[in-house]
């Protein structure tokens, strides 16, 4: 049940069932899919000597009948009038069409009708229509992530597209694993509902003869959740590797721009961490900032003892031994080169930013009780000059989030005081979260205030003190896990859709977030599943979040919001 290896087995069986000189064809979403579980030289080495995107393809007329075209696209309307066009007047020798999803009928039809010069060798279903990030985790990046956040009045044609894309994902994922889940979700999110009830229709009743795999002593499980049920998580700074390099610099599919860092040549602008392609990567990924450094440190000797004696070439042997070692000589002086180069940005950042202040209040926000202290911090924040502009409005949003029902005139005092240190940020967005993802409408005790086991586990916390006080935040996504090892996720918050019930605990759950996961939440899941309790998880969710995206889908669906006229 690895996502990774689904996705790169389907992508094997395409490139070595086709011989030859190849030029792979990919959509602007394919294209997300294939890179983060194929690199460039693997397709090199599969005799792909081209990729193209299907759009710019359409417009160059030179044939090319000594290739052979792989095509491997999302079968949207779309990318089927760029295929009947393209076989209307052939370029390559042969076209071989892979689609990552379920595929409509008229769709095949279209096509054979537009293949008059027979061209097309096979047409097939390869299910892999998601992002597969790291082996338990996977994304959609589905356009207008922000539309979850609105009512189904204000533009019912894009939330049903969002809903479309999401539903058709994780039909790709299940039939990957040759699995039908039973489904459950988020009693209080219409959002969740709907995409339970689409995916339920699609799964037992439209396309029910698809999965019609094995039938399992208990069903693996879709739980469908929604991002306002913890918005605290992607509103933190984070100090464990990958997720502070995605809050800190940008990840995308697994690519870091490193344009911005400093001078580097063209080749290098951009750079890898994938934990299927960089060991050292993989080995730390979850570790935290302090220990990183003495990681990387470590990193840096052995390097300098494999250049020291590469130095000390005197015979012809010696050259021809290093020859021999110099790709992989070279691949970790590129591993060393590019550890190092974030880990240095990283610390310019939090120096800058003064992130170990702000990240300190953020924590005691999120996991510890005291409004008196709380609001005494945070207004020292706001009137620190050195705190940007980010970081004031992410400190009044914890706060809010925290103490909305407890302090309404110091909460209103914080709001005046942002609105006159950023001009940029203006306290409406915190209103707007308030009203999204405020305590009346989430189903869960997010901040352990009203459950005995929390409430026990903050004060043994508090008692015994954390390992680091900078990653004593759990997400909620943690105690939801919890809870279904335990098999005491409550009926009455996450409903079964339909008569399909669960006897007994799940083996395989897959949980969904619809609005994004975050880093931090996927580093959970990967020690959930390390700590073998019997059940194994995988993540997913419409986008990858950090502040900066989580701010910019709040501040699109409140303009969207606020000129609609037809707003309820």
């Amino acid at each position: 049940m690895v996502l990774t290896s689904s996705a790169r087995d389907y992508f094997n069986r395409i490139l070595q069932d086709i011989s030859g000189m190849k030029v792979l064809i990919l959509d602007s979403q394919t294209v997300s899919i294939v890179s983060v579980v194929y690199s460039q030289s693997e397709l090199l080495q599969k005799e792909v000597f081209l990729v193209e995107l299907v759009d710019s393809i359409s417009k160059s007329n030179e044939p090319m009948s000594h290739l052979k075209a792989i095509y491997f696209l999302r079968p949207t309307s779309e990318n089927i009038q760029y295929m009947r066009r393209q076989l209307a007047s052939p370029r390559f020798g042969e076209y071989h069409l892979f689609f990552s999803n379920i595929m409509k009928d008229h769709h095949i039809h279209l096509l054979a009708d537009s293949d008059e010069q027979e061209v097309v060798q096979q047409v097939q279903e390869f299910y892999a229509d998601f992002v597969a990030i790291d082996p338990y985790h996977f994304t959609f990046h589905v356009p207008s992530n922000y539309i979850y956040m609105l009512p189904a009045v204000i533009d019912p044609s894009a939330l049903q597209r969002f809903s479309d894309r999401v539903v058709e994902g994780l039909a790709a994922v299940f039939l990957a694993l040759k699995r039908r889940p039973v489904i459950r979700y988020q009693r209080t999110s219409d959002i969740a509902k709907r995409i339970a009830q689409e995916a339920a229709k699609l799964m037992y009743q439209e396309e029910s003869g698809l999965f019609d795999f094995r039938r399992m002593e208990v069903s693996p499980l879709l739980l469908v959740i929604d991002r306002r049920d913890d918005p605290v998580t992607p509103l933190l700074n984070q100090w464990t590797y990958q997720a502070m390099v995605h809050e800190l610099i940008g990840i995308q599919d697994n690519k870091v721009d490193v344009k911005s860092i400093g001078k580097f040549p063209k080749d290098q602008e951009e750079v890898v961490l994938s934990s299927e392609q960089d060991s050292f990567f993989k080995a730390n990924m979850y570790d935290n900032f302090g220990d990183i450094g003495m990681n990387i440190k470590r990193l840096v000797d052995e390097f300098q003892q494999v250049a020291k004696s590469n130095q000390n070439i005197q015979t012809v042997e010696d050259m021809a031994k290093f020859v021999d070692n110099y790709p992989e000589y070279r691949k970790m002086h590129g591993n060393v080169t590019k550890h190092v180069t974030l880990v240095t940005e990283m610390s310019k950042i939090v120096e800058e930013r003064k992130l170990m202040l702000v990240s300190q209040t953020e924590q005691e926000l999120a996991c510890n009780g005291g409004q008196g202290a709380a609001f005494e911090a945070v207004t020292n924040l706001l009137n620190n000059e050195s705190i940007s502009d980010l970081d004031r409005l992410r400190l009044v949003m914890l706060y809010a989030l925290r103490y909305e029902k407890d302090s309404p005139v110091q909460l209103m005092q914080l709001f005046n005081k942002l609105a006159s240190r950023s001009a940029k940020y203006k306290p409406g967005l915190v209103q707007f979260l308030l009203k999204q993802a405020g305590v009346d409408k989430r189903t869960a005790d997010l901040y352990g205030n009203r459950d005995l086991m929390n409430i026990a586990r903050n004060m043994a916390r508090g008692l015994k003190g954390v390992e680091n006080v900078y990653t004593q935040h759990q997400p909620l996504l943690f105690q939801i896990m919890e809870s279904i090892v335990k098999g005491r996720l409550r009926d009455v918050d996450y409903p079964f859709f339909g008569n399909h019930f669960q006897q007994g605990r799940p083996q395989d759950v897959v949980i969904f977030i619809v609005g994004g996961t975050t880093y931090e939440e996927s580093r959970s899941v990967a020690l959930q599943n390390a700590s073998n309790t019997g059940v194994r998880f995988i993540l997913g969710g419409s986008s990858v979040l950090n502040s900066k995206r989580f701010f910019k889908d709040m501040e699109e669906a409140q303009r969207v919001a606020r000129s609609s006229t037809s707003i309820v």
